[in-house]
């Protein structure tokens, strides 16, 4: 296996417009629209003017040879019995003494009065602008400019920027990635089927403590909504017809909070909203109502495990002395607004909301969040903070919590703005050799230390760029596009940027790949916001990674060691790898149209679910001034 590339990624330049340049090709036809509108105003109003006069002048012998002479006239019916066809094809109603000769006076003193009373009109008209000031004359003119040149762009919108072109062999790619997916659908349904994962060596069942080692079909759920987008309806319906028949949240088993938030209920969601099928909604509310209980604490900061049973909850040992983990209660909102917005029931905005509302009171050392809250006191555990794990989503959730309501909760956009003002000022670094990372701040000091995690924040400034405070879009937008070390092939868990090294993993406990998906996560969103062809090719030199360095006969496994040439296998195909993975390459080579990011905010396990727009609706159990 070769040594993974590490390059910093340079942002497109942004095409802009010079101040004198002009985006309109007919832009010289209104050099002088001005000048032309008083001309032909001055010509109308001569012309109607000769032409009343023609017809109110004094009878007189001209006149009554014209009038006389109207041996011929044109009408619109053809009810005489003398008619026939003139030279133009129009019918002609000849002459007929007496009868005809008053008709004809009839006609044309009712064409006179016509005449007459077009006359008046431009007349009073002429009279009502001379009334007017020159500002008002001038306000006039620029009106009518204005809409000559929207007529103009009506006619022809001129040139549009032109869409990248294709690459051939984009299809080609994306059915490569659908085929990947199969290929690990289709072993977990052949020998993991109902367990949480596989294992693709021994080719059986897998599962962990986050999910309490029963058998809750994480891979199932975790995909469904996967499976739906690469339009694989036989497989989504097994997983369906398993749900439906078999997910059961009543069982003796202690998970975790977080997990089972992003992974069943954000899967659940997704799966609903794709498919409009009521199942995944009644499981995703059946399962919200067994996290609850993890709420039941002094600060209502929520324990990291419960037990779906006895509703019982706990915090990990290892987190600094009975902690709660910023990245875990912090990324709950996503889901839990839906579930209310679903249910009608305010509990599940009500818990988030008092989060937020908890954090927003407490001080942040030098602006950062710490990663470690003491569920019984309230106060900060070790001061450690970190865009990586333990930190990552909580960030992601501010950002989204703002996208998800239609940019109309800005509480969480003005949390988002400061806690990422902080970052950069803190965090943000550039290596020795010119590669931008996020570091790591421990108890005052900061740790030159970036963990595979923390890549996905690429994606996030991104994502964030349009709403930055100070006009500081550009910047955000330059930061994502990657001047950082996002890796080309497949990445250790963590590397350093310390004393003489670049990107390299020094631990042996961090040099593994677990199938992650946060690279690839920020190369999609920088496809998408900037269509970049270098976001595709990357992103396909990392599927074929994957298909050649973790593909086995029973689907896909993780690495211990990206830097062996002989890697091994730590048999286990993670369910996240169906649901993030997989769905980011897929996504990387499809169209925009698919899932706009204008109508669809993912969840941070890939799980997409649509904005909200509310209007003037308030969700159960929130305030007017929350909105």
């Amino acid at each position: 296996m070769t040594t993974p590339a590490l390059l910093p990624l340079s942002g497109r330049r942004i095409p802009t417009l010079s101040p004198g340049a002009s985006s309109f090709p007919h832009h010289r036809a209104t050099l002088r629209l001005s000048e032309k509108f008083i001309l032909l105003l001055i010509l109308s109003a001569f012309i109607t003017l000769c032409f009343g006069a023609f017809f109110f002048l004094p009878d007189n012998s001209k006149h009554k040879r014209f009038d006389l002479g109207l041996e011929d006239v044109l009408i619109p019916h053809i009810d005489s019995p003398k008619e026939g066809k003139h030279a133009s094809g129009q019918v002609v109603i000849h002459g007929q003494g007496g009868h005809d000769e008053n008709r004809h006076r009839e006609e044309e003193e009712s064409l006179r009065d016509k005449i007459r009373a077009d006359h008046e009109r431009a007349l009073q008209e002429a009279k009502e602008k001379l009334r007017k000031s020159r500002e008002e004359l001038q306000a006039e003119i620029q009106t009518e400019k204005t809409k000559v040149v929207e007529d103009l762009k009506k006619k022809d919108p001129g040139p549009k920027p032109l869409p990248p072109p294709p690459e051939p062999d984009v299809k080609e790619k994306r059915d490569k990635i659908r085929e990947m997916m199969k290929h690990a659908w289709d072993s977990y349904r052949q020998y993991g089927w109902g367990h949480n994962e596989l294992k693709p060596i021994a080719k059986k069942g897998h599962s962990t403590n986050i999910f309490g080692n029963s058998q809750l079909g994480a891979s199932i759920v975790d995909a469904l909504d996967t499976l739906f987008i690469m339009g694989l309806q036989d497989e989504f319906k097994d997983g369906q017809e398993w749900i439906e028949q078999n997910l059961d949240f009543s069982a003796n088993a202690e998970v975790s909070v977080f997990e089972v938030n992003i992974r069943f209920i954000g899967g659940l969601l997704a799966a609903y909203y794709l498919s409009g099928q009521e199942v995944f909604k009644m499981k995703a509310v059946a399962l919200a109502e067994k996290l609850i209980p993890a709420f039941n604490t002094p600060t209502g900061i929520p324990w990291a495990m419960v037990n779906l049973k006895t509703g019982v909850g706990r915090n990990w040992g290892w987190a600094s002395a009975g902690s709660s983990i910023l990245a875990e209660f912090g990324t709950l909102h996503m889901e839990f607004v839906h579930l209310t917005y679903l249910t009608g029931n305010p509990v599940y905005y009500q818990k988030v909301m008092h989060i937020r509302k908890l954090l927003a009171k407490m001080d942040r050392p030098n602006g950062l969040y710490p990663n470690y809250l003491n569920p019984r006191t309230g106060r900060w555990g070790q001061h450690h903070t970190s865009v990586g794990g333990l930190g990552d989503s909580f960030y992601e959730y501010l950002l989204k919590a703002w996208l998800m309501s239609d940019k109309t909760d800005v509480e969480a956009r003005k949390a988002y703005d400061d806690a990422i003002e902080a970052i950069e000022r803190h965090l943000i670094r550039k290596s020795n050799g010119g590669l931008t990372f996020i570091g790591e701040w421990k108890n005052g000091h900061l740790e030159r230390k970036m963990g595979h995690l923390a890549c996905f924040a690429g994606g996030m400034l991104a994502l964030g760029a349009d709403g930055s405070p100070d006009d500081k879009a550009g910047h955000y937008l330059q930061l994502g596009t990657g001047e950082g070390p996002l890796i080309l092939k497949l990445g250790p868990e963590a590397f350093k940027f310390d004393s003489g090294l670049e990107a390299v993993a020094v631990r042996q406990n961090e040099k593994y790949y677990i199938l992650r998906p946060e690279v690839i996560e920020t190369y999609w969103y920088m496809w998408r916001f900037t269509h970049d062809p270098k976001y595709r090719q990357w992103g396909w030199e990392a599927a074929q990674a994957i298909d050649r360095f973790c593909r086995v006969s029973g689907g896909f496994s993780g690495v211990k060691d990206v830097y062996s040439s002989n890697p091994t296998y730590d048999d286990v195909q993670q369910s996240f790898f169906l649901a993030e993975t997989l769905k980011y390459l897929y996504l990387l080579f499809s169209n925009d149209d698919l899932l706009p990011l204008e109508t669809w905010v993912f969840n941070t396990e890939a799980h997409p679910l649509p904005v909200l727009h509310l209007g003037n609706i308030t969700l159960p159990g929130s305030e007017p001034s929350q909105r």
